[in-house]
């Protein structure tokens, strides 16, 4: 089968309306980071576990893309240490909806929560480029520079 007939099929797999319930032995993560080496790092939708490595299968690679924050279906696999598992599905915006209306998605991953976890203090959306940096309360700053500036005027 050549390159071409190979990448049609995977992306017709890939968008074909398939909305099956997951089964027993296959769990939905989401992509945390990419690891390099068709490995990314998932989280899984139990809040004790930990985080771990899910390999990407060949037929996927340089066809399929996943970034941080997407949702998988993913099957463990029995010989790896650190690989834990192999990604068996992307999902997609519908796959997350019907699975929601199932009653089959994590609560951990809702999108109500998510949205939480993205506000700040004054309820804005917190910029992910930027380290977060606490400041001190402003009010005695200001009473500072405003102490300042009355001994400047009086100089």
């Amino acid at each position: 089968m050549s390159r071409v007939t190979r990448i049609k099929h995977v992306l017709k797999e890939q968008e074909a309306n398939e909305f099956d319930a997951p089964t027993e032995n296959q769990t939905i993560v989401r992509v945390v980071a990419s690891r390099g080496n068709n490995l990314h790092e998932v989280e899984p939708a139990n809040e004790g576990e930990e985080r771990f490595l899910v390999s990407m299968p060949v037929k996927f690679r340089k066809n399929v893309w996943i970034k941080r924050g997407d949702f998988v279906l993913v099957e463990p696999i029995e010989e790896g240490n650190k690989v834990k598992a192999e990604i068996c599905r992307i999902l997609t915006p519908e796959h997350i909806k019907v699975f929601e209306q199932e009653g089959v998605w994590p609560k951990r991953f809702t999108r109500k929560r998510e949205h939480e976890d993205d506000l700040d203090e004054e309820g804005l959306v917190r910029n992910t480029n930027r380290q977060m940096v606490e400041e001190e309360d402003s009010s005695e700053e200001e009473d500072e520079s405003a102490d300042d500036s009355e001994e400047d005027e009086r100089n």
